[in-house]
């Protein structure tokens, strides 16, 4: 008889966005003329850059001529890309190879099959609160799993504890749904950690490209010693407005060894038997990102999203609500006024501002009694939603 991944029926029956969607669905089926703000999900609303667009229609004309036409391509991504994602870190003085990029279809995708290459054996480290798929993918596989608490007393930002110890360490900078940022000196800690005790750090930079501030670290490979412990997954949906289009990429160091084995190696084996690679016009439209061009038209639409993050700071800050985030997040993480729970402070926006946002409880226990806006609405929209946020406080 056929036996299924009994792994799956530790899972939680709803994902934490299928709730949300399902809650306004059913609000606005009942309140028809209501105009409901949403402010959850963290997907974009400004268009493609002219840069990008332009890419892509050059590639898709290429697709039509016998002599520029692509069939098959490497699964790692085309050399052309590589070489911009390269390019661009070493502009902040991060000296990588071609082939210690790997290009994808996004950051969730690769955090997830990235276990691949790993032992189920192995326990994992995570934070709590925490984007929802690096929890539930271990779970899928099985593995031992253990939370380092973040909280107002860290600044959700948690330092390694020695009785804390695992084999695989999730690390997110800005911090999807907190929004707070590691400094230099504590991200230098965990890679100190984790090369005394044996483990690999798995670090989500999809939203590095907020960061404003020099000082503070938009890569895990600026810190020394990270060549040996570390790998870093980036992605555009977010600094490009890629979540129609899906593209991200790994950095996985030839350095990075564990039993006597280059993981990249296993990583690019892992790929080639079950990823069949990002296609050529994505590809190609991912590099226009990369260029001048690109990071200045791309540069706008990011100050454009900062400035709303600015906003809602702005107006929780006249209202005296704690909050971290924003300064160089997209997501602001606010506290739940009088005490009420996530899911409690959600029913009561929808229901009295119709402004939606993301309970933190969905995020894990360590979420309860707080809340994430995102900053990636519209700027008329966002400054008509927190008027409304402010006055729900009178």
């Amino acid at each position: 008889m056929l036996k299924i991944n009994q792994n799956y029926l530790n899972l939680k029956d709803s994902y934490l966005f299928s709730t949300v969607a399902r809650k306004v669905s059913e609000y606005t089926s009942k309140n028809p003329g209501k105009r409901v703000i949403r402010m959850g999900i963290g997907d974009v609303t400004l268009p493609l850059c002219e840069a990008v667009t332009e890419a892509l229609h050059t590639a898709v004309d290429e697709m039509s001529g016998a002599e520029t036409f692509r069939g098959y391509g490497p699964e790692q991504g085309y050399d052309f890309l590589r070489a911009a994602i390269r390019d661009y870190y070493a502009r902040r003085g991060v000296e990588l190879g071609e082939d210690e990029v790997f290009v994808s279809d996004g950051a969730k995708s690769d955090t997830g099959n990235i276990l691949d290459i790993f032992s189920r054996e192995n326990t994992v480290l995570i934070p709590n609160p925490v984007y929802p798929v690096y929890l539930d993918t271990n779970i899928m596989d099985g593995r031992q799993i253990k939370f380092m608490n973040a909280g107002e007393h860290n600044g959700f930002l948690p330092l390694p504890d020695e009785s804390l110890k695992a084999d695989i360490i999730y690390l997110c900078s800005p911090n999807n749904p907190t929004g707070a940022v590691y400094d230099r000196e504590s991200l230098g800690k965990w890679v100190a950690f984790a090369k005394a005790n044996g483990s690999i750090i798995l670090f989500d930079a999809a939203y590095e490209a907020f960061v404003s501030d020099p000082n503070l670290p938009r890569s895990i490979f600026e810190i020394e010693g990270a060549r040996e412990c570390a790998i870093e997954f980036g992605s555009l949906s977010k600094t490009a407005g890629f979540t129609g289009l899906r593209c991200g990429y790994v950095v996985l160091p030839r350095t990075v060894k564990f039993q006597e084995k280059e993981l990249g190696a296993l990583w690019l084996r892992r790929q080639t038997t079950k990823f069949n690679g990002t296609a050529y016009i994505i590809q190609r439209a991912a590099a226009a990102v990369f260029s001048p061009e690109g990071q200045e038209q791309t540069g706008r639409q990011l100050a454009y999203y900062r400035e709303n993050a600015g906003i809602i700071t702005q107006a929780l800050s006249e209202l005296g609500v704690w909050h971290t985030g924003g300064a160089h997040s997209p997501y602001v993480w606010l506290k739940c006024p009088g005490g009420m729970s996530s899911w409690d402070y959600f029913d009561f926006l929808l229901e009295n501002a119709n402004v939606v946002g993301t309970p933190g409880a969905g995020f894990g226990s360590g979420g309860e009694g707080y809340f994430r806006l995102t900053a990636f609405g519209e700027k008329q929209a966002t400054i008509e939603a927190m008027r409304r946020v402010k006055e729900t406080f009178r």
